[in-house]
């Protein structure tokens, strides 16, 4: 064999065994891509495309952790969200829990914790200093209160319920005793159309399955429903 052809054939080899390995690092590749992706939808809530609770509360956590008193646990509650279901369907109560989760991701911002607990149970963690709360609450509400319009045309008018907590006010960054903190406060407010902020009373107040009963004192920001 020539010294031409000895040095194609070497070559040949060369680019074989290179094409070879390239194949299986492509594959694994395909693969970890795949998998992130699969492991990304595990986080996220089907339906609205919130963090479902581990890794809502796993962000939650960190932002508390990192922003102390200036961050605002914030927790949903949809009003009447039963009857929207019976008197309209499933489909429509669907919409409304997207519109709903959408609402609270543009307010919230990209940086912010926002979860679905379950149901029409929303919570969202952020950086919101004292001097912001009030305006940005009332912010809120109004968001939540605009008509939700379905697929077919037709405008459903909606409303949540909004409890608030923060560690400068409860006293601790714990994420359990401030999320039953804004849910106690949440209920005090019930159907008000208002956001309740939670006094230190709300969280020592006892509760079954995180719901309160008592009732402390409360302040309330928002409009009147």
């Amino acid at each position: 064999m020539s010294s031409l052809l000895r040095a194609r054939s070497r070559f040949g080899q060369r680019t074989l065994l290179l094409t070879t390995a390239a194949v299986p690092l492509a594959g694994w590749a395909v693969h970890a891509v795949a998998l992130h992706r699969q492991l990304a939808a595990t986080r996220r809530d089907p339906l609205t495309g919130l963090l479902r609770r581990d890794a809502y509360t796993a962000r939650a956590r960190r932002l508390l952790a990192r922003h102390g008193d200036d961050t605002t646990v914030v927790m949903v509650d949809a009003d009447r969200f039963k009857k929207i279901n019976d008197r309209l369907g499933h489909a429509a109560g669907d919409t409304v829990l997207a519109s709903i989760a959408a609402r609270l991701t543009a307010w919230a911002g990209s940086r912010a914790a926002v979860g679905r607990l379950g149901g029409d149970e929303f919570a969202v963690v952020l950086e919101l200093p004292a001097e912001r709360r009030e305006q940005r609450l009332e912010q809120l509400i109004r968001m939540l209160h605009t008509p939700v319009t379905l697929d077919d045309g037709r405008t459903v008018d909606v409303a949540a319920s909004v409890g608030a907590a923060t560690p400068d006010v409860i006293g601790a960054r714990d994420l359990t005793r401030l999320q039953r903190a804004a849910d106690a406060a949440l209920y005090d407010g019930k159907h008000s159309g208002k956001a309740t902020l939670a006094t230190a009373a709300h969280a020592a107040t006892p509760s079954v399955n995180g719901r309160r009963t008592g009732r402390p004192g409360t302040a309330v920001w928002g409009r009147a429903a």
